[in-house]
């Protein structure tokens, strides 16, 4: 059993084993009893490489500062074409394993967010609306999220390679077309489902700033609230925003904003 102290940091904590593969996290947990809010935090990478400690680091310190708990994680990477998607199932198991290790972690199951960025946000977007039994969240940050990845294969270069060029032109394109509608978030907008916040530069070159923008408004044309702050003259990359105080500062102070009001104690929304 894990064991956590106040304001402690554990890392590389198994949360669950797929194919294998130990998948793990790291934890921090705000100093005192508690219990607190709490995000997932979800690495981008065109879904073939990152790292729950690199890439996502600007994320960290903020959410810290706010009294927010918050678990990164490592997940399968899709370096065999056949395993595009996968990921999703464990983005699902970590939020299983922090609801089931609430008490240890001294945070309140009910209170809790995703936050990926780019093929992140695509993962916990879809983790999110997948309706999965014991992965209902408070919101969703997506922060220059693929939303439908079918206009991003005619589009953008984030879809590997090795998986556009391995079926293009063969008589299974049309299945990789049908998978890729499967595993986008805006073909599973539906009323009830969780807010979502759209982070997203204005100048990106590789998730273009369309894709936020249709999400939210398919969500709310059902209803379904959605907020999209846009990052002007943002590219493509948190790590590449940090050297621009004038880009990283504002989109940090929204984020913890809009945590904060999905995450915060309601006793009458509890019960």
């Amino acid at each position: 059993m894990t064991t956590i102290s106040a304001a402690e940091v554990r890392t590389d904590v198994e949360y669950s084993q797929a194919e294998g593969m130990s998948l793990r996290l790291d934890a921090s947990i705000p100093e005192g009893t508690g219990t607190f809010p709490a995000a997932i935090i979800v690495h981008g990478g065109g879904w073939v490489r990152g790292d729950k400690r690199i890439d996502v680091a600007p994320l960290f310190k903020p959410i810290s500062d706010a009294g927010i708990a918050w678990f990164s994680i490592n997940y399968r990477l899709a370096t065999d074409p056949l395993h595009f998607g996968v990921a999703v199932n464990d983005v699902e198991e970590a939020i299983r394993f922090v609801k089931a290790h609430a008490d240890e972690y001294r945070i309140d199951p009910a209170r809790i967010a995703l936050i990926g960025e780019s093929a992140g946000g695509q993962l916990a977007g879809m983790a999110a609306l997948n309706n999965t039994p014991g992965t209902s969240v408070k919101g969703v940050v997506a922060i220059y999220s693929p939303t439908d990845l079918v206009a991003l294969l005619k589009s953008s270069d984030l879809i590997p390679a090795q998986i556009r060029n391995s079926l293009q032109g063969t008589p299974f394109e049309g299945l990789l077309i049908g998978r890729l509608a499967q595993l986008s978030p805006i073909e599973k907008v539906r009323a009830g489902m969780p807010p979502f916040l759209m982070i997203h530069g204005t100048a990106d070159p590789l998730v273009p700033l369309a894709q936020s923008i249709a999400m939210c408004n398919r969500m709310q044309s059902v209803g379904a609230p959605c907020e999209l702050f846009r990052v002007p003259g943002g590219g493509h990359g948190l790590r590449r925003w940090e050297f621009e105080p004038a880009i990283a500062q504002p989109y940090k102070r929204e984020m913890i904003r809009w945590l904060q009001d999905q995450l915060a104690f309601n006793p009458v929304r509890a019960l």
